[in-house]
C-alpha cells in the first residue's frame, strides 16, 4: 500500500527568507523542516553556510543539518538516502517543509526514478585532473547543460563529479514506498534587494567572525584545497588569511561570487513550472493552508 506524503517546498535564491518563512509554516502547521542545502549537512560549517541555530529555529524541528564530517564527501546520493530516511520517521498528518538553497538536491528527492547514482569512476578522474577547471565547465556544458546551470564553476570535485554522473550508466534510485503530494513555493525578490540584502548579510557575518571560522577549520585539519571545494565564502575568506588577497578585496569578490550563484539559482528554477511565485512571505500561509485542506 502506499501512502501519501504533503511535502511544501520552500526555495528561493539566497539570502531570500527561506529558513524564516520555513520556520513559521512549520509552527503554524505543526511540519518539520527538512534542509536541502547540500553545504549546511557538514558539521562546524556554520556562519559560512548561513544555517540556522537553535533559537532561531523557534523549537521547530530541523533535519539533515550536522550530519557529516567536513573531513568526508557528502553526495547528492546520499541525501537522498538520508531524507527518506528521515521521511519515513515524521507521522502522515505532519507536513514536511523542504528548505534549501541546493536545486539539485531537491529535485534529486522529489524524482528519485530520474535520479542516476553512478559510482566513482578512477580512470575518469584520471583524465580530468589534466585538463583546466574552464574545460571542466565546458565538458559538462555540452554533456549537461541544466546542471551546468546551476552548479559552481569553480569548483572542480564538483565539476568532475557532474561530469561523471552526465558521462555514467544511470541506476536509478527506487522509488519510495509512498507518494509525494507537493507544493512548491518560490519567494521572489527584486535584483537589486536581493544583492542589498547579499551584500548586507555577508557584513554582518564578518562581524560575527566569519572569518575566525574557516581558520578555526583549517587549524582543525581541514587543507586549503577542502576549504576551496566548500566554495563561496570557504574560497574567499581561505584567500584572505592565506594573503592572496587583502581583506576588503576579498570580501568585495565574496559579494560578487555570491550575486552571481543567486542568478545561477534563478536559472535553474525558472524551468520549473510547478513552482508558485510569491513576493511577500504571507502570501505562503493562505497557499498552504489550501493545498492541506485539499489532501
Amino acid at each position: 500500500m502506499r501512502n501519501e506524503r504533503d511535502i511544501i517546498v520552500i526555495l528561493g535564491p539566497t539570502a531570500s527568507g527561506k529558513s524564516d518563512l520555513g520556520v513559521r509554516l512549520a509552527r503554524t502547521f505543526n511540519g518539520v523542516v527538512l534542509s536541502a542545502d547540500s553545504r549546511q549537512v557538514y558539521r562546524g560549517l556554520d556562519l559560512g553556510t548561513g544555517k540556522i541555530t537553535h533559537q532561531e529555529m523557534s523549537g521547530v524541528r530541523h533535519e539533515l543539518l550536522d550530519i557529516a564530517s567536513p573531513r568526508g564527501q557528502y553526495s547528492v546520493s546520499r541525501f537522498v538516502r538520508d531524507a527518506m530516511r528521515v521521511i519515513h520517521t515524521i507521522p502522515l498528518e505532519r507536513p514536511i517543509f523542504i528548505v534549501g538553497g541546493s536545486p539539485f538536491y531537491i529535485d534529486a528527492l522529489l524524482k528519485p526514478g530520474s535520479f542516476s547514482h553512478v559510482p566513482p569512476d578512477p580512470k575518469l578522474r584520471r583524465r580530468l585532473a589534466s585538463r583546466t577547471t574552464a574545460q571542466l565547465f565546458a565538458q559538462l556544458r555540452r554533456l549537461d547543460p541544466t546542471r551546468a546551470t546551476t552548479i559552481d564553476r569553480a569548483n572542480r570535485r564538483r565539476l568532475e563529479r557532474a561530469i561523471e554522473i552526465a558521462r555514467g550508466t544511470p541506476s536509478p534510485i527506487a522509488p519510495p514506498a509512498f507518494t509525494f503530494r507537493v507544493l512548491k513555493i518560490g519567494i521572489r525578490v527584486k535584483q537589486s534587494t536581493l544583492f542589498a540584502r547579499i551584500d548586507a548579510r555577508v557584513d554582518r557575518r564578518m562581524t560575527a567572525g566569519m572569518l575566525r571560522e574557516v581558520a578555526r577549520l583549517h587549524r582543525h585539519g581541514l587543507s586549503w584545497k577542502r576549504l576551496d571545494a566548500f566554495g563561496l565564502e570557504y574560497r574567499f575568506l581561505a584567500r584572505i588569511i592565506r594573503g592572496h588577497v587583502s581583506r576588503r578585496e576579498g570580501i568585495t569578490q565574496l559579494k560578487t561570487a555570491i550575486h552571481h550563484f543567486a542568478r545561477r539559482q534563478m536559472t535553474w528554477w525558472r524551468r520549473d513550472d510547478e513552482i508558485v511565485w510569491i513576493e511577500k512571505p504571507s502570501a505562503a500561509n493562505a497557499l498552504v493552508r489550501t493545498f492541506l485542506r485539499n489532501r
